[in-house]
């Protein structure tokens, strides 16, 4: 079973376990030493007419052997990552039973015959909607077999999660769609949603950005400036029920706090040029 106590908070140090904040602590002098450097010269560069050369942090070397070091760490770890969407409340219970399924053509196909079955829309519908989705063309090869996440959790409004839960069927339906009909109709189906999930990193391929992410948030704690270091991420492996930790749905108190009150502690910190000096 899955449980929130080995969860990994990426944006909260207080989450970090003891082996991980050690190899943290045992690093400090560098990291203060590397974003106090990056923020001056950051600082100086835009002063400057910016026509000489971008500056060379000299702790930069050192800077990035020990982020892949804490990059061994993070493959070991489950971080909570979180999913944009627009699902069925059957969608949602089939997910609660079954576990978290990889996008593919397959898969693709059953999501939108499952709506026919239903009477969701008829089955010429269906056709046109598999035959229009990118997964179709060029953009198979990168969007197959992978279920897509983001490291921190992101309001309801902003506009890169805004289609998603706007339309049912992801990107899978709506990226390519231009029918202004089948537009509509896929924003009556189902409702927003956000699901939270523990995110093992050994079924990623993003344990560098994770590294990068605890480093950067390790560093607000020594007083620094360092950019925000959210990234998106994807399973390449289904993830059983048990990594599905909650679902926020439209008309909950979650699901519109999310990103400003949920989840408790959770700050954005922006990034760094948007702090006064």
């Amino acid at each position: 079973m899955t449980g929130r106590a080995n969860l990994i908070d990426v944006w909260n140090v207080e989450t970090f376990d003891p082996e991980l904040r050690g190899d943290l602590d045992a690093h400090a002098e560098l990291f203060h030493d590397y974003f106090v450097t990056s923020r001056r010269q950051w600082l100086e560069r835009e002063a400057s007419d910016h026509t000489g050369p971008c500056p060379r942090n000299p702790h930069a070397g050192e800077f990035i052997w020990v982020t892949e070091h804490i990059m061994g760490l993070m493959e070991k770890r489950t971080i909570r990552a979180w999913h944009y969407t627009r699902m069925t409340d059957a969608e949602i219970d089939s997910i609660r039973k079954t576990g978290i399924y990889l996008s593919t053509l397959n898969t693709i196909r059953e999501r939108f015959d499952r709506q026919v079955a239903v009477g969701t829309f008829a089955q010429d519908i269906a056709d046109r909607l598999f035959a229009d989705s990118p997964f179709q063309h060029e953009q198979l090869g990168s969007r197959s077999d992978k279920f897509w996440m983001v490291s921190h959790p992101l309001e309801i409004e902003d506009s890169g999660v805004e289609l998603l839960l706007e339309s049912w069927g992801g990107e899978s339906a709506y990226f390519w769609q231009r029918d202004p009909a089948l537009q509509a109709l896929l924003k009556t189906i189902g409702r927003p949603r956000v699901l939270e999930i523990a995110m093992p990193l050994i079924h990623s391929r993003h344990a560098y950005s994770a590294a990068e992410s605890v480093v950067a948030t390790y560093a607000r704690t020594l007083d620094c400036r360092p950019d925000k270091e959210a990234f998106d991420l994807y399973t390449h492996q289904p993830l059983t029920a048990d990594h599905l930790l909650a679902v926020h749905s439209d008309g909950e108190a979650s699901f519109a706090a999310m990103a400003r009150g949920y989840p408790v502690g959770y700050v954005d910190v922006g990034f760094a040029g948007a702090f006064d000096e």
